[in-house]
This record gives structure tokens, C-alpha cells and sequence, in this order.
């Protein structure tokens, strides 16, 4: 059985290096030593879960009760532990050095898999909090370090899902095509490199029912470079809801958000509009507020958004409908790499007879045309215009030029705050300041400005309950915090600015809202924000 001192030791040679080659090297590296089954829970481990994405298992721990178990374990006191952290930027880093003089008890990764599993069972901080304390008990400061990254699911060294897929194909000398697709379909890593390990691949068949990462579109930073010379596309409206995914097969149903969660209770009324259509699909789309023929505000869907049951005068409320604009999947046959043409006709086919609403996609030629097609979709009550190549596939969890998004500010930015202080006047009892950052390429957040407008009163109050019980540091009018709100946030302009991490600084930023459905490892990169700066 393979110790988790080895997956360690291997984690912090891949921190070391910047080159993702050596990353992919030396992670195949440690593959070849293990098992199949060691390879599969490393795989998962790698990717920085404690469980494969279909599973749909949570751990259920946030930064303040490892924080306090920390403390208990290392009789640390406040002082030590935030200024330890500063030094690192993460509690995995902080374990790390607190518990530096501790040796290994010798867990396996089969062992740290099982306890990760009665964790997740485990229900309140009264149950959790004697387990951690066993786990990080039993390892070395190394051991622990990682762990927690897994814990907190953020590993901070360079190594996204995708380098994981890399060294599967380099270890297993298999196609990287023939990889990524048997993850897309099945949802786990580390079962995908065990199809790798038998030379299996090509007997992944995509599974329903578990969370798919969704293709994303970039910024239009200039609008003639939505209309590229010999690509023909579509517009549609970019509408302001919350995107899903939508399966369904005979008599079940199901909705994944962007953050990979089932949200199929929160709206139980798209349930019977999906059953009603034939066969068995997944589409890609919205989720909107809907009443007489068009979108609400997304005000009107906030009252939706985190409600596990929502009464029947909630729903009469905010009438809720799922308009989609793309089909991925469709009777046994997965569409993902059928040009967008393709899928959008076999998606108007489904549609023609059911209650789930389709895009309406239209062709443009210049820019006079889309800007007439834009301001139409504002007057429909739509936030702006989907611009989309019709030959592209369908890359899940990408990004990229292939469909572009076009907006009216010079941009807006998916952040993650990072910081909040107390207010003014009013609010000086509330945390209503929030200061963001964006994301590099080696997923280290950078600071990159502070807004403290565009919130109601009502959201501030909640999100200050939040961040009071997921504070990283208390430093009196302001608090570190966990960072894993996200926030789309609005702009004049981009300048340089020594004042922030980042080098930059966003002009007049205010809140357009909480992005509850965003993750932390969706938010923007500082690539994006040079890209902007460069153009406005």
C-alpha cells in the first residue's frame, strides 16, 4: 500500500517548478510507482478534491474550524497562526510550518481516503472537529500541509485538473484526447486512469447525472473581434439568469450549476417541462425568471437562489423557466465535438414540442447590424450578446475565443473577495467593503481593487453574517476571509497601481452581484485583465 508521504513528497517538487512539462513528468513519474488503486485515489487527490466530481461528496469543513483545530493541535495562539498564514497565503502552508517537527505515523493513501470518507458523513463541527483532529495528528508537517490543501480544495501548485489528464496520457503512453474525453464522460479521474491503467478508454460512455464542466465564454474586448473575417456565427441574447445543465433520462431529472452542485430542488418546476420532452438529453442553457414571454430582472431570481424547498406562493412569485441553447448530449449519442450547427439543429428538433424555451440564435454580418441586434437584446430585458462560431465544438471547462460575450462597460470581472471591512456611517455595523482579486496562472489570488456599492442592504447584512463565521484573520475593523465569494464586478477603466498585488487597480468598480453560481477557480486571470488594459 503506497504511503501519503509519497503523494506529498511529489506534490512539493510539482510547487517547485514552474514548468508545466516538469509538472506532467514528474506526476506520471509517481503514477508509474503505484498500484491502479493507489493511482486512482492520487489522481483525485492530485486534482485537488477529496472525491471524484460524479461522486457529488462534500467535506462539509470550512476555514474556521481548521483554523481551530490547528490551534488545539499546535497550542498556536492567534497571533502566531495569522502571521504564519500571511507567510503562506494558505492554511495548508500554515499547517505545514506549525507542524514541522512532527514525523510520519505512516497513513496510506487507502487510509487518508477512508478517514476523508467518515468526515464526509460526519454531521456539525462537534463531529468533524475530533476526526481532523485524528488526521492531522498522524501526519508530519509535509503530510499535513497537503491535506489540507485536499481539505480545502485549493492546491496552489500549478496543477489543474487538466495536467492530471496529461500525466495519465504520458504515464499510460495513451492519446491526451482519448484521457480528457473518458474524465468528461465519467466524471472521476481516478476511475478514468484506471480505464488508462487496462487500456480501457475507449469504453468510457458518458454517464448522466453527474456535474460537467461548461465552456465558457471569453470578454469581447473589441467588438469587431466578435465578427472574425470567414467565420461565420450566430448571436444570441446573453441573458442575465443562472446557467445549468440540464439531464434527463426516463423519469429523472436533474440541474448542475457552474459550481458542479445539484440544484434540481431549487426549482422544481423546470422537473415536468424536462419530462415532457422525449428521450433521454442534456442541455446546456439558463436558468431565468419568466413571466409573459420574457426574462425578469435578476433581482426577481435572487429570491430563488439558495432556497432548498421553495414554497408554492415563492414559485407563483417568481415564475422560473429553462431556456436553453445548446444540446450536448441526445439517445446514447454525445455531441460534444459536432459543430455548433449540428447541435443547434437537432436542438430546435427537441424542442419543438415542450415547455423548455430555446435561444433564439440570429446571424450577423457587421458591426452596425450588432449593435442593433444588441440593443434589441437590452430592450428584451437581456444583458447584453452571445457571439458564437457555428463550427465550434462544444470544450468543457474551457475557455476561449470560439464564443464571446459582449456587454456594454468596458468589461466586468469575476472576482473573489478576498478581505471585507467594516462601513461608514449606517453600515458601521456591517462588513460592507470588500476588497477582490483576480486569479494567475498558477492560481494565486491577486488583489486588484475594493467596492462597496451596488449590494442592497438586505444582501450585506447576510454576507456579513457569512464572513463573520468564515473569517481567516481578525484585525479588528477589517478581517482576511476565506475566499470563496465570488462577485461580477463593473468598470470604467483598468490603471496600473502599486497599491494592489495585482499591479492594477479597477477604475470606479461597483458590485452587479453575487455569483453563486461561480466557484473561486472560475474567476477571472490577470491575463484577462492585461488583455483589457492593453485595449481600452
Amino acid at each position: 500500500m503506497a504511503l501519503f508521504s509519497g503523494f506529498a513528497e511529489t506534490c512539493e517538487a510539482i510547487g517547485v517548478t514552474r514548468k508545466k512539462t516538469e509538472k506532467v513528468r514528474l506526476l506520471a513519474g509517481y503514477f508509474k510507482t503505484l498500484a491502479a488503486a493507489d493511482g486512482s485515489t492520487a489522481a483525485v487527490f492530485a486534482s485537488g478534491r477529496a472525491f471524484a466530481v460524479a461522486e457529488e461528496r462534500r467535506l462539509g469543513v470550512g476555514g474556521a474550524l481548521l483554523w481551530k483545530v490547528l490551534a488545539g493541535i499546535t497550542g498556536a495562539d492567534g497571533q502566531t497562526l495569522g502571521e504564519t498564514y500571511r507567510k503562506h497565503g494558505d492554511i495548508g502552508g500554515l499547517a505545514g510550518e506549525l507542524l514541522a517537527a512532527r514525523e510520519s505515523q505512516g497513513q496510506t493513501l487507502a487510509e487518508i481516503a477512508a478517514r476523508l470518507a467518515e468526515l464526509a458523513e460526519a454531521r456539525g463541527p462537534s463531529q468533524k472537529h475530533p476526526l481532523l483532529a485524528v488526521l492531522l495528528g498522524r501526519s508530519s508537517g509535509l503530510e499535513a500541509k497537503y491535506l489540507l490543501k485536499i481539505i480545502s480544495g485549493d492546491m496552489r501548485i500549478g496543477l489543474q485538473e487538466s495536467l492530471v489528464e496529461e500525466a495519465i496520457a504520458s504515464c499510460f503512453n495513451v492519446p491526451l484526447a482519448d484521457v480528457h474525453r473518458a474524465n468528461l464522460f465519467l466524471g472521476d479521474i481516478g476511475q478514468t486512469l484506471a480505464l488508462a491503467a487496462e487500456g480501457r478508454l475507449a469504453e468510457a460512455r458518458l454517464r448522466l447525472f453527474h456535474p460537467i464542466g461548461f465552456m465558457l465564454a471569453s470578454p469581447a474586448v473589441d467588438w469587431s473581434d466578435a465578427l472574425e473575417e470567414g467565420k461565420d456565427a450566430l448571436v444570441e441574447d446573453k441573458y442575465d439568469g443562472i446557467r445549468a445543465h440540464l439531464h434527463k433520462e426516463g423519469d429523472r431529472v436533474a440541474l448542475f450549476s457552474r459550481t458542479l452542485d445539484q440544484i434540481t430542488h431549487q426549482f422544481p418546476e423546470i422537473v415536468p417541462a424536462a419530462l415532457a420532452l422525449p428521450g433521454s438529453f442534456l442541455l446546456d442553457g439558463e436558468i431565468l425568471a419568466w413571466r409573459a414571454g420574457r426574462a425578469l430582472p435578476f433581482a426577481a431570481l435572487q429570491k430563488r437562489l439558495g432556497r432548498k424547498q421553495p414554497d408554492a406562493a415563492l414559485q407563483q412569485a417568481v415564475p422560473v423557466a429553462f431556456a436553453a441553447f445548446d444540446l450536448l448530449y441526445l439517445d446514447g449519442e454525445a455531441l460534444f465535438d459536432a459543430p455548433l450547427s449540428e447541435r443547434r439543429r437537432r436542438l430546435d428538433q427537441l424542442l419543438q414540442s415542450g415547455r423548455i424555451l430555446a435561444s433564439q440564435p440570429r446571424e450577423v454580418r457587421d458591426l452596425e447590424e450588432l449593435e442593433r441586434e444588441f440593443e434589441a437584446a437590452q430592450a428584451r430585458g437581456n444583458e447584453g450578446l452571445m457571439v458564437k462560431r457555428l463550427d465550434s465544438p462544444y470544450r468543457a471547462g474551457s475557455r476561449g475565443q470560439a464564443w464571446l460575450k459582449i456587454k456594454k462597460e468596458l468589461a466586468t470581472l469575476d472576482v473573489v473577495v478576498t478581505a471585507v471591512e467594516y462601513g461608514h456611517g449606517k453600515r458601521r455595523a456591517v462588513l460592507s467593503d470588500y476588497t477582490f482579486a483576480v486569479r494567475d496562472a498558477e492560481g494565486r489570488l491577486l488583489d486588484i481593487g475594493k467596492a462597496f456599492t451596488g449590494l442592497t442592504d438586505k444582501e450585506i447584512e447576510e454576507m456579513t453574517a457569512f464572513f463573520l463565521e468564515h473569517t481567516l484573520e481578525d484585525q479588528g475593523f477589517r478581517r482576511r476571509v476565506e475566499p470563496v465569494v465570488v462577485l461580477e464586478v463593473a468598470f470604467n477603466n483598468i490603471q496600473k497601481s502599486d497599491r494592489h498585488s495585482s499591479g492594477y487597480a479597477l477604475r470606479f468598480p461597483r458590485i452587479k452581484r453575487i455569483r453563486t453560481d461561480k466557484s473561486p477557480g472560475e474567476i477571472d486571470t490577470i491575463a484577462t485583465v492585461e488583455k483589457l488594459y492593453a485595449k481600452q
